[in-house]
């Protein structure tokens, strides 16, 4: 009986070690994240971006990178954003809207696709031109529907990862 316990136990201790390994990142799904496009969206992300690993999120049409999953967030089916004097970028095929109020953490919408996808990036973690080249070519490009582009499109400054 005791060691029947004793295996128990360790079983226990065990499966609480491992499941306190895994990392799931808490986020919130967007309106339209039930899309059929953004479940397109969500079977193309990569399993890393950048060189940050993929963790896994709780929420439809979203995804995440990086050691604790923040360094790269994105979320399908977000409100797309209408005509803005905003900073306009074009990267890897994808028209982005860039927020720029909490740099160096960015927050980049597709602008002019259908279903839009925001990304929001840790510039400090990863290079913005690399991930939404990735994202862009991998991603948004093949699974959303362009029906518009900016008028004004500028270039990103350079990465504070970039060396």
């Amino acid at each position: 009986m005791i060691p029947t316990l004793v295996a128990a136990a360790i079983a226990a201790v065990t499966a609480i070690g491992l499941t306190g390994c895994s990392t799931t990142v808490d986020m919130e799904p967007a309106k339209g994240a039930n899309d059929p496009a953004c479940a397109e969206v969500s079977v193309r992300l990569p399993d890393s971006v950048d060189g940050q690993s993929r963790i896994w999120t709780d929420a439809q049409a979203t995804g995440a990178w990086g050691n604790d999953g923040s360094a790269i967030l994105l979320r399908c089916g977000v409100t797309p954003p209408g005509p803005t004097e905003a900073k306009c970028i074009s990267l890897g095929g994808v028209d982005w809207v860039v927020d720029e109020t909490q740099a160096p953490k960015y927050l980049v919408t597709t602008y002019g696709r259908e279903p839009a996808v925001e990304v929001f990036i840790d510039n400090e973690a990863v290079s913005s031109n690399e991930v939404l080249t990735q994202l862009g070519e991998r991603v948004v490009q093949n699974a959303t529907t362009s029906e518009s582009a900016c008028t004004d499109v500028e270039t990103l400054e350079q990465d504070a990862t970039a060396g």
